[in-house]
């Protein structure tokens, strides 16, 4: 006997055995979240992109010409000033996008109640 079996079976199962029946709106919730953290990842991608492109070229040529960077700066530095940037756009990013969808969300149905 295990404790699966001494609990009445898993939560899976009592799940499916369920009398609770969904909420019509409860799939339409899904959905407009399923978006909106599509349409943040998307944004969060531009924005990596182009931050990685705008640390890299100033951090490439500071390491070719200033004599600081070339002697202090390997290429592991370089790496993680180029990808800290982008991580850090992507994840501002991708959560602005995610919190302006719930803004609107929430507004639009406010305004649909009143």
């Amino acid at each position: 006997m295990g404790i699966l079996s001494a609990t009445g079976g898993s939560s899976v199962e009592r799940a499916r055995n369920s009398v609770v029946i969904a909420s019509p709106n409860e799939e339409a919730k899904r959905l407009r979240a399923e978006k909106s953290s599509q349409e943040g990842i998307r944004a969060g991608f531009k924005a990596a992109a182009i931050g990685a492109v705008a640390s890299a070229v100033p951090t490439l040529i500071a390491v070719r010409k200033i004599p600081w960077a070339k002697a202090n700066l390997n290429y592991t530095a370089q790496a993680l000033i180029i990808s800290g940037a982008s991580i850090a756009s992507f994840f501002i990013t991708v959560d602005k996008a995610i919190l302006t969808s719930a803004r609107k969300q929430s507004q639009a149905e406010y305004e649909k109640r009143a």
